[in-house]
């Protein structure tokens, strides 16, 4: 399931940046859907693909869409509210009370 890209927050490039600099990186986000998936590595860059989707590029060839970033060498990426929300789901069911 592929979803939409959304615009991220101008301070996460600055993040990008500074993960760039570092000899390995580790990335958690999601993948299809809410698959999560890792990817590590050195960040080699970040690339624009179509009109707007950005991608962090990784030495290893892995390629992680920026907006769907949970984490990233343990900071909050743009996608943790939605990982936060999505894993506290099943607390919010209504769960029939005695």
């Amino acid at each position: 399931m592929k979803t939409d890209f959304s615009p991220v927050y101008p301070v996460y490039y600055e993040v990008f940046s500074e993960e760039q600099e570092k000899e390995f990186s580790k990335v958690f986000y999601f993948g299809n859907g809410t698959e999560l998936e890792e990817a590590k590595g050195k960040i080699t860059g970040l690339i624009k693909k179509g009109s707007i989707e950005e991608y962090l590029v990784f030495d290893s060839g892995d390629e992680v869409r920026i907006d769907r970033i949970i984490s990233i060498n343990g900071k909050l990426g743009p996608a943790y509210d939605e990982y936060d929300a999505f894993a506290l789901a099943c607390l919010n069911c209504n769960i029939p009370e005695d």
